[in-house]
């Protein structure tokens, strides 16, 4: 992949005279992204310290497509759209259920075992075998969503597609992630973890344990952990106001299979569910 890297990258540096017309250089582009659409590359992984380590080339690709495509119409009976890219197709073959009214687009990744319920998963998506994108839920460009995952339903899962070294919204494996939550601008949310319904959380968004009032991270919630919305006090010349953040109740045990019920009777001693 590194000869085409470097090709993607001196394509990146002359990105403002590329045009539909130019077909070597769509050729290109299009390879890599089809990298992405395969699974055999992705945006962004989990490096070995445990950091995000994100793949630049990967998201100029995405980003470059856009300037090579010319827009068409795409017909798939009842429906029309217009775009400049395709959706992606052969999804039996890949081992992956969609239900009508769900869509995933071309340089997007599904693994086998992705049940997708009427929703969407934009391009640079990666989308981890086992994992549910409930009804209306969004998987934004290039975010990473583990495997075991159940994104309930109406989840926003922002896109990070620029600047390209920044940093994608990443769902960690056997995560849940609660009704209508919002997970933007590269916010993380650890293996195993729990979102009860309408969190929102990104890199501002203070993450807060309950036990001792210690602000734990932002933006990131902790492996095994159960968080709720919450909000805190804050002092501004017009007065007091209470500011949201992510306040964890409670540290579930590594490895334990999530139990919709009890976690449910669990955030519903806080007034909230899954």
């Amino acid at each position: 992949m590194a000869d085409l890297a470097a090709q993607i990258d001196h394509l990146w540096d002359l990105r403002a005279e590329l045009s539909p017309a130019d077909g070597d250089a769509a050729s290109t582009v299009r390879e890599a992204v089809g990298l992405l659409d395969s699974g055999q590359a992705r945006v962004a992984e989990i490096g070995a310290e445990g950091q995000i380590v994100v793949h630049q080339w990967l998201k100029r690709a995405i980003l470059l497509l856009f300037r090579v495509s010319a827009m068409e119409t795409i017909e798939s009976a009842p429906f029309e759209y217009v775009d400049k890219l395709p959706l992606k197709h052969d999804l039996a073959a890949a081992g992956v259920r969609v239900v009508p009214g769900a869509s995933a687009r071309w340089g997007s990744y599904l693994e086998p075992g992705v049940v997708m319920m009427p929703s969407y998963v934009n391009i640079g998506a990666r989308v981890g075998s086992g994992t549910m994108v409930d009804t209306w839920a969004t998987v934004g460009s290039c975010a990473q969503i583990g495997r075991d995952v159940h994104l309930s339903g109406g989840v926003g899962i922002g896109g990070v597609l620029e600047p390209p070294q920044a940093a994608p919204v990443v769902i960690e494996d056997e995560a849940l992630i609660g009704s209508r939550c919002m997970i933007t601008q590269g916010a993380r949310v650890g293996r195993g973890a729990v979102l009860g319904e309408g969190c929102v959380l990104n890199p501002g968004i203070p993450v807060i344990d309950a036990e001792t009032g210690k602000e734990l991270s932002r933006g990131h919630v902790p492996d095994w952990s159960v968080g709720i919305m919450a909000s805190r006090a804050r002092e501004f010349p017009g007065g007091t106001f209470g500011l949201p953040c992510i306040l964890i109740i409670r540290r579930l045990t590594e490895g334990q299979r999530h139990d919709s019920a009890q976690l449910n009777d669990m955030l519903r001693e806080h007034g909230v569910a899954i």
